[in-house]
């Protein structure tokens, strides 16, 4: 799952003599940080990274710490149900042993797993 956070120009009242037009400097840029978020269908137990942004190679970093720290390996297998972001589908995905995904279907949010985990929470 991934959720992206972002903060938002504050947005001020000013003083304007009546006929002038307001001219108010914000800050228009904005800062993202990104939630890789992996959550157990049955226990409810989850693991999740807060990184500055997304893509193949640190989703590549996240599910190698992710199949690590749940002893992933050729007696365990791990299936990932995921989206078809281009960071999960693209040339330069390396899964590790014993980790495998199901991709959902394109534009069906309805079954989008992770939005139920956390309406649910």
């Amino acid at each position: 799952m991934n959720i992206a956070w972002d903060s938002f120009p504050v947005l001020r009242r000013i003083y304007v003599p009546v006929g002038d037009w307001p001219i108010a400097h914000v800050n228009g840029r904005f800062e993202w940080l990104w939630l890789y978020a992996f959550a157990h269908p049955c226990s409810g137990e989850t693991k999740a990274w807060i990184l500055p942004n997304v893509n193949t190679e640190l989703f590549n970093r996240v599910w190698a710490e992710f199949a690590a720290e749940f002893n992933n390996g050729d007696d365990k297998h791990i299936v990932l149900v995921v989206d078809q972001a281009g960071w999960h589908t693209s040339k330069g995905v390396e899964l590790p042993e014993g980790l495998h995904l199901i991709f959902l279907p394109s534009h069906s949010p309805p079954i989008a797993t992770s939005r139920k985990i956390m309406d649910s929470g």
